[in-house]
Order: structure tokens, then sequence, then C-alpha cells
């Protein structure tokens, strides 16, 4: 048996005016994924307890089959993982995204205006950080450049008393009611401050500036977290797998489940990745031998960070025409059986700008399940009137990789 998750981060929603009172997913032209609702199990799913932060490492965790509440000790452990950083039991990781923030006089009366840059190149942000490393490390303190905007920074012998704020959660607003709280939450802030002095003025930004994009200009440090402790997902349920993303945090998380690296190039993380190559690597893995494979698409939650209404119509769009399509005619020429599953993590609302804990959608088709078909789409609405919800994220794995058809 073959199992494929195709999860689209973000991808659920709620309904938009601009739409005309539809979700994107009931907006977007999928016809692929709405014939495997049609034939599979269609349902809901609540991926993150109402106690945890909605975030994408919580909430991937679950999906993966690991009970968020058990085993999740922070997102930034999970990125350095993925980019080869050694830590050590005394290390504290962060997330250090590069933004844009607002003009202003004080740094606190400055707005988080983006979360992401305008989705900055990885080459101009390793320039940045590289810069920032010089005049902000200390014998204790080290970052390391990442992929687009998302980086890391580890601080030996850090506190673990933490308050920080994502930055895709104060999109808009003032930064001076979310600094840095906690034991030595002075250091954290001073050093965002450092960076937004040396970052305003750097050559990378007038560049940028000139060409009509948005300054990298203040690094904002998040996520706090110590070295994880997973048990092996071959270990739990005895197949072999592989994960595909263009993100360090599900790259990381695949490694630490003991899950294989699946590199695809041109995997950007946004609405330019390479979609087909996603498809095109997961069916060449599972040729080779693995008997799982996990992509994840970044794209739908960062164009609802972005407020881009027509762009996740889009991204939901080609989801649909360059994985999921050609994933279902490659995983018939194998001859063997097989299973599909997919769904977001969580819902990133375009109202809203931010992640929520709302149960999300999911289907899991199995051709091998003889049912009738059902009139029915993948969307939110009716996947809520199926009548199939799964309570606890972490069991929807267990199900998919059992009889696919409970519920």
């Amino acid at each position: 048996m073959k199992y494929v998750v195709v999860l689209g981060d973000g991808m659920a929603d709620y309904p938009v005016e601009q739409l005309g009172g539809k979700t994107p997913l009931q907006a977007a032209k999928k016809p692929n994924i709405d014939a495997l609702a049609r034939e599979g199990l269609l349902g809901l799913v609540k991926t993150v307890p109402d106690d945890m932060a909605p975030g994408s490492d919580t909430a991937n965790l679950a999906v993966l089959g690991y009970d968020p509440r058990k085993y999740y000790s922070g997102r930034s452990p999970f990125e350095a993982i993925s980019m080869n950083v050694e830590l050590a039991e005394e290390d504290v990781t962060f997330r250090c995204n590069l933004v844009t923030l607002s003009d202003h006089d004080t740094y606190e009366q400055r707005v988080m205006v983006d979360h992401s840059a305008d989705e900055i190149s990885s080459e101009e942000a390793r320039i940045l950080i590289e810069d920032l490393s010089k005049q902000l490390s200390t014998d204790e303190i080290r970052f390391f450049p990442g992929v687009s905007y998302r980086h890391l920074m580890v601080w030996h012998n850090a506190p673990l008393d933490w308050h920080l704020t994502p930055p895709h959660d104060i999109l808009g607003q003032a930064v001076g009611q979310h600094l840095p709280g906690g034991a030595r939450a002075e250091v954290v802030e001073a050093m965002m401050k450092k960076s937004a002095a040396i970052l305003d003025n750097h050559p990378v930004n007038k560049k940028r500036i000139a060409r009509g994009l948005r300054p990298a200009n203040s690094a904002w440090i998040w996520g706090e977290g110590k070295k994880p402790d997973l048990p092996a997902f071959y270990d739990k349920y005895k197949i072999r797998g592989g994960v595909i993303s263009a993100v360090d945090l599900i790259k990381g998380l695949g490694a630490c489940a003991g899950l294989t690296p699946l590199h695809v190039e041109g995997a950007t993380g946004n609405l330019q990745t390479n979609f087909r190559g996603k498809a095109d690597a997961a069916l060449a893995a599972l040729r080779d031998g693995l008997d799982f494979v996990y992509i994840h698409i970044e794209a739908p939650d960062e164009c609802g960070h972005r407020q881009e209404v027509e762009n996740k119509v889009k991204a939901i769009e080609l989801i649909d025409e360059l994985v999921v399509k050609p994933l279902v005619a490659g995983l018939q020429e194998l001859g063997e059986p097989y299973k599909i599953m997919v769904l977001p993590d969580h819902a990133t609302p375009l109202s809203l700008r931010t992640h929520t804990t709302d149960p999300v959608p999911f289907i899991i088709y199995d051709p091998g399940a003889k049912k009738e078909p059902l009139q029915q789409s993948y969307d939110e609405a009716s996947a809520a009137d199926a009548g199939n919800y799964i309570g606890e994220g972490y069991t929807l794995m267990d199900i998919f990789l059992g009889s696919g058809q409970e519920g």
C-alpha cells in the first residue's frame, strides 16, 4: 500500500465578500480534489487543541500522528534540525523573522506591516542575516540564515520563561504592546531594536525600495523551544516515509520523525513554488521504495497572511491541477493499492490574516474501498455536512493508515 498526504497550509478559510460569500475552497475550480471528495471519506478534523496556539508546528505535528500536548517543545527546534544546526541540551532556539515595520520615531510606535518583508529572497536575506550576526552575536547567541524571511537564533543557556508574539498575529498593529516578555526579555528587545538601526539603511533594503519592494528593516524574535524528542514514524506505523516541503519547520519535523527529506528544485514556499515538481518527487520516491510521502505546500497560508484573495484561490487551483491530478494518475500507473489524504493543517482566514483553531476539512480517498459516490465537494461546509468529525487531530493518521473509510 502506498500513502500520500497533500497538505495545503492554511487552505481553510471563512466566507469572503469578494468571492460572493464563498470561501476560497468553494470558489476554486478543483475538479480533481472534488472527485476524491465524492468517492472518499469527507469530514472535519480538529488539528489544534483549543488550549494551544494554532501554528503550523502544532498542527502538522498532529496531522503526522503526534499528540502536540505530549510532544510539542517549540517551533524553532524543528527548523534548526532541518538547517543541520547542532543543538546542545542547554540551547534554546528562536525563530528570527525578517519583517517590514513602518517608519516612526520610536520602535514601539512602528507598525508590523509585513511578517515576510514581501517574501524576501533567500539570497538577499542571507546577506542581511550575516550582517546582523556580525554585529549582534555574542559568545552565547548565534544567528543562522534560513529560507526567505525565516531564520534562526540559538541562545546557549537561555531561560525558557518567554512571552513572544508571532509577527503574523499582529499585522497592522503597533509593535509596542507585543515586545518580548520574560526573564531576559530586555536582551531580545535590545537586539530587535539594534537590528532595525542596522537594517533601515542597509544597501539591500535601498535596492528593494528602488524596485518597489518592502524593506526587511527589523528582525523579530519568537517561537522559542528546545530540542524535541519524537518517536520515529516507522516505529509507530511500520512504514517508510518521506517529506516534501520548502520550509525548514516541516522538513525539521519530518527529520525528527525519521522521514526522508525529498528535495524539489524550485520549491520556494510561496505561489511561485514548483507544484508539479513536488508531485513528481513524491511519485519517484514511492517507485523507489518509500511507502508514505507527506507533501506540504505553503502557498495558501502565505496568501492568507498577505490578504491576497485571488492568489489564495489560485494556490488551491494549482494544488488541484499540478499536484493532485498527476499524483492520482501516477499512483494508478504504479499498479499498487494506494490512499490519498488531502487537508490543510489549520485555517488562515483572509479576514484575520492569521491562524485559527477551527476544525479543517479533510478527505481520505481509498479507491479500494467501494462507496456510493456522493454529490459533495471539498470545502468547509460540505465537510461539516458530511457528519464525520475527528476531535483529536493526532488520531487522523491512524484512520488514514488503517481502514481509511471510518467515520
